[in-house]
């Protein structure tokens, strides 16, 4: 697996298919392969004509885990994501994140808006400004001795997904703490580039899709119907929403 170094960070990434360029930004606690690869939106993306793009955020997969929590703020971890573009000399692209990273990807809509086609922000909703994701319960979860030891639901939701995932439970949970800062409701309204909000009509970690959409000027809402926050990744629904916002790009 291709890897680069973005100072003393090294990120793992995946690199396919030709076209134009779309990168894709997992979510906490998951990795490039089980949240893009694995559901077939890798190989959904190369079908419609795209080179398909993938990190492993810092802390996950096959990338550096790291301890301290302020090397995960989220400035810090969405500059990955330009720096990944820059190593492979893409000046613009689309770029869809999951959860944590479509609270990455809005950040990079906001810092550089000229690097972005369009962004597509998935499993994220009002939350990305209220809050209402991981919280302490789920850093608690991810430090005790088995799943066993943990009684939150929503816990031992991320407790077994990260078991499953066999990630280093240690690196999330300096993760979580340190990605914590919200985008604020100006900020949000800020965002100037073509914006997909896709979040599961049963998700109740990502907060209220239509809500953001109020806030995010001309932002387009996709409900993905009957699934949570784990099980809206690889809908059907979702991928079609997907290809059709990205068939609108000029």
């Amino acid at each position: 697996m291709p890897s680069f170094h973005h100072g003393d960070v090294q990120i793992a990434y995946l690199d396919e298919g030709e076209g134009e360029p779309i990168l894709l930004v997992h979510g906490f606690a998951s990795t490039k392969n089980v949240n893009w690869a694995y559901p077939g939106w890798v190989s959904e993306l190369k079908r419609l004509g795209r080179r398909v793009i993938a990190l492993d955020n810092r802390g996950h997969g096959e990338s550096s885990k790291l301890y301290d929590s302020a090397q995960y703020e989220i400035s810090i971890m969405a500059s990955d994501v330009f720096a990944l573009m820059d190593h492979l000399g893409i000046a613009r692209a689309d770029v869809m994140g999951y959860s944590l990273g479509a609270r990455m990807t809005a950040l990079l809509a906001l810092q550089a808006p000229q690097r972005l086609r369009s962004i597509i922000l998935g499993g994220i909703g009002i939350g990305m400004i209220t809050g209402g994701g991981p919280g302490e319960n789920v850093a608690e979860a991810l430090e005790a001795p088995s799943l066993d030891d943990v009684s939150d639901p929503v816990g031992r939701t991320f407790r077994a997904f990260a078991d499953q995932t066999r990630s280093d439970r240690l690196a999330l949970v300096a993760c979580l703490r340190g990605s914590r800062r919200l985008m604020t409701r100006e900020e949000a309204a800020a965002i100037s580039v073509p914006t997909l909000i896709a979040v599961g009509t049963m998700d109740e970690i990502a907060g209220s899709a239509q809500a953001l959409g109020e806030i995010i000027p001309g932002s387009k809402v996709l409900d993905i119907p009957g699934r949570d926050h784990m099980r809206a990744v690889g809908d059907k629904v979702y991928k079609s929403g997907v290809a059709e916002f990205l068939s609108q790009r000029p």
